[in-house]
């Protein structure tokens, strides 16, 4: 990797996902660093600051507590989404522990017929419990006003509900244990298309591979029709990027217009 790379990632904001640390306190610590000072400091005998800092390496999650099975036991039981989402903020997920807050989805007050389901949630979704929080929520924002859309009438689910170690790709058992609650949730929505946001939810909700599907629409296993494109995390370092997901979501519109 060239230096050039190495700007654009770090431009882009994948240094989020390397520290772990919101933009806030990113930024805090920015300022104490430039003003000399640190966020905490202690005196050793000789006097000289010994300087303590906050810790940024990743939380490990613990081993997993309960079954698969039990998870989809403990999904099948809400009977409206309301209570679907106070059990999903309640349930103890390996992944919770490691986790500042629990990332519930954003659901629709005025549904158009699309779902989004977006890739492991990031810092700053970890910090305030909002999914698709700073620059990549406000590019999704401009990305669904572009086609009339908003948040209103747009569900928004993440494929976990809480921030994994370093925010790396979740692991099969993770997954299995929070995929009985995004299927409860679909059926409760009732989707017309289902967008997905990154590698891993293409993969796991329609079983495809960016960048070679991207754009495409495909049945998945449950007989909805599902678009996988790029997450605004990667259009933030690939600019060139949003020409194809601009086509592949003026077709979207197109589809649930004659849906």
């Amino acid at each position: 990797m060239n230096n050039y790379d190495i700007v654009d990632l770090y431009l882009s904001g994948v240094h989020w996902e390397i520290t772990d640390v919101p933009m806030a306190q990113r930024a805090k610590w920015a300022s104490q660093s430039a003003q000399n000072t640190t966020p905490t400091q202690t005196q050793n005998g000789g006097g000289a600051a010994n300087i303590t800092r906050p810790s940024i390496v990743p939380p490990i999650a613990p081993a997993n507590a309960i079954a698969p099975d039990m998870a989809a036991s403990m999904a099948a039981r809400p009977t409206d989404i309301e209570n679907l989402i106070r059990m999903i903020g309640e349930f103890n997920h390996p992944l919770r522990a490691g986790a500042t807050n629990t990332v519930l989805p954003n659901i629709a007050t005025n549904p158009n017929g699309l779902v989004i389901i977006s890739d492991v949630p990031g810092p700053d979704d970890d910090a305030t419990g909002r999914i698709l929080s700073g620059g990549a929520g406000d590019l999704l924002d401009k990305m669904l006003a572009a086609i009339g859309m908003g948040r209103d009438n747009v569900s928004i689910i993440p494929i976990v509900f809480w921030r994994t170690p370093g925010g790396r790709t979740p692991t099969a058992d993770e997954l299995a244990l929070t995929r009985p609650f995004i299927d409860r949730l679909l059926e409760f929505l009732h989707p017309k298309i289902l967008l997905t946001l990154g590698a891993t939810p293409a993969m796991e909700m329609a079983g495809v591979q960016l960048a070679r599907s991207h754009g495409g629409l495909v049945k998945n296993a449950s007989g909805m029709d599902v678009m996988s494109i790029y997450h605004p995390n990667y259009l933030m370092l690939k600019p060139s990027a949003k020409r194809d997901v601009w086509t592949a979501l003026q077709e979207l519109q197109k589809l649930l217009k004659n849906q």
